[in-house]
């Protein structure tokens, strides 16, 4: 008998048995992989096979992470799990967020590339890998190295501290780097499978990423997991001080309306209540309260680079870079911190965001008189560029240098194509170096500008990976950091290298301490 649409129940069996059998065609040619931690089925894109969605661990609330082996059971890798709970716009979200992806050119344990693990952004609060700008499909393609990226928990889930005021969670300060240094384990033990090589390991991240990996360069539990490691836009030069971090647990606390004395309340309440308090005024500085790495003397002993460079990550080569107007990318162009700028109230806008206690007018005069055609605008943003985001960095560098550690410092001037405004802005390097240059999010443009400084990014993030040396044939000899010279790589259309570059701006604000913010 015939239904309306003409389809007979004898050709809607046969519909579906050829459903069926062309899924099992397609389950066939998956890619599949065999690691000691279980079997998994990819997808296929091109020369590329992505596993996304891999399980590298679960935690209990406020607790370490554990692994959880597989061995043996097959694992389907092609949804992207869940991101961290957070109040950006990332999903699907879930405290059950221990997920990482691996694209490679090459499944095979013979091929044995380098390594490139990556660490997303977002301060320690926000963000993740499923981002589109730092999907690794692109950058693996090259067929050169093996790409996996990372997600773990972020703010209260990773890093509230509740150490002092409850022994039940004696690691919840830094639970988020401890999520971290698990899934490099799991890539140790189980990356050969996918084409790598153990042995060379290269963690990058951007902003918060950069930071994180500038910490985990501090810890003993993460020695040896990593070989390489650039930090774009991130550095780490203190952690929250204990104190600190209780003042701001304290403050947490009091919103959710949980006492000190009973924080089992904190294991029932829902991740959404979690989320919707992270809005606590932090008691320590402006803003929405902070969540980092604390000094909690068992998994941070030490700060990462105050007073020196931490010695445990002295012997890892490292890049360092930051682009040249950071600060466009926090504080946009239609912002109304600079709406109506002009030289009369510059000085009272700018002093906030420094974020170091300088007299504003000072360096309102300083500038006026080093460039006098700048306009008030141009004054706002460098100035906080080089007061507040690079300064960590030539903290960071000159610290390496000092200890004669292998350090390579690049500066991003490469600037947006498609909002001219916005300079070569905060995560600008993001598609440079994954290739994602139409990516959404991406204002590099697709112009042959674009593809040849991020095609030079590309290639010196990759031999790094392989060699621990970012030189390659398509840049200028790229030598390392020392405090005489202070070669840098300025990335542009046509890259090359300069000797301190921003020599006046670093001159001036060493006048004063730095804090790192969040400490």
């Amino acid at each position: 008998m015939s239904g309306a649409d003409g389809w007979t129940r004898r050709a809607t069996i046969g519909a579906g048995a050829a459903l069926i059998l062309a899924s099992r065609a397609r389950a066939s040619t998956a890619p599949k992989v065999r690691t000691p931690s279980g079997n998994f089925v990819g997808t296929s894109e091109g020369q590329v096979s992505a596993f996304r969605g891999i399980r590298y661990g679960r935690a209990e609330r406020f607790q370490a992470p554990l692994p959880v082996p597989m061995p043996g059971q097959h694992r389907p890798a092609q949804e992207f799990g869940p991101v961290s709970p957070q109040s950006g716009p990332y999903g699907p979200q879930s405290e059950d967020c221990l997920f990482l992806n691996v694209w490679t050119a090459e499944a095979d344990t013979r091929a044995n590339k380098p390594v490139m693990v990556y660490i997303h952004g977002g301060a320690y609060s926000n963000g993740s890998v499923t981002d589109p700008l730092n999907d690794g499909q692109a950058l693996a393609a090259r067929g050169d190295c093996v790409v996996v990226t990372i997600n773990h928990r972020l703010n209260a889930f990773g890093y509230l501290y509740l150490t002092r005021l409850d022994p039940r969670f004696p690691d919840s300060g830094n639970a988020g780097q401890l999520d971290l240094i698990l899934a490099l384990k799991w890539v140790r033990d189980n990356i050969a499978a996918f084409g790598g090589d153990p042995s060379r390991v290269m963690v990058f991240g951007q902003s918060g990423g950069g930071a994180k990996i500038a910490t985990m360069m501090g810890m003993p539990a993460a020695a040896g997991l990593f070989h390489r490691a650039a930090t774009m836009s991130g550095q780490q030069v203190t952690v929250s001080g204990p104190l600190n971090a209780t003042a701001r647990t304290r403050a947490y606390l009091a919103k959710l309306g949980v006492t000190e004395t009973n924080l089992s309340l904190l294991l029932t309440l829902s991740a959404t209540k979690l989320v919707e308090a992270l809005d606590t005024t932090d008691p320590v500085m402006e803003g929405g309260v902070y969540f980092g790495p604390v000094l909690d003397m068992t998994w941070l002993t030490r700060h990462p680079f105050w007073p020196d460079a931490n010695p445990l990550g002295n012997g890892i080569p490292m890049i360092l870079g930051n682009t040249h107007d950071e600060t466009r990318g926090f504080i946009g162009p239609d912002s109304a911190k600079v709406s109506g700028l002009d030289w009369a109230n510059l000085a009272a806008r700018m002093a906030p965001e420094l974020k170091i206690d300088i007299l504003p007018e000072w360096v309102v005069a300083a500038y006026r008189a080093r460039y006098p055609a700048w306009s008030p605008l141009d004054v706002f943003y460098d100035a906080t560029t080089a007061g507040r985001s690079w300064r960590g960095q030539v903290i960071e560098a000159e610290a390496r240098a000092t200890s004669d550690s292998p350090a390579w410092v690049y500066q991003v001037d490469f600037a947006s194509r498609t909002d001219p405004r916005r300079g070569a802005f905060h995560t600008m390097d993001i598609p440079l170096v994954f290739g994602t240059l139409d990516a959404a999010g991406s204002q590099t443009g697709i112009g042959a500008d674009a593809h040849s400084v991020s095609k030079a990014m590309q290639d010196s993030f990759v031999a790094f990976a392989r060699t621990g040396d970012p030189h390659h044939a398509g840049v200028p000899l790229w030598p390392r950091y020392d405090r005489t010279t202070r070669a840098t790589m300025i990335f542009d259309a046509n890259s090359h290298l300069e000797a301190d570059p921003r020599r006046w701006q670093r001159e001036l604000f060493a006048r004063v301490p730095y804090i790192q913010p969040g400490s």
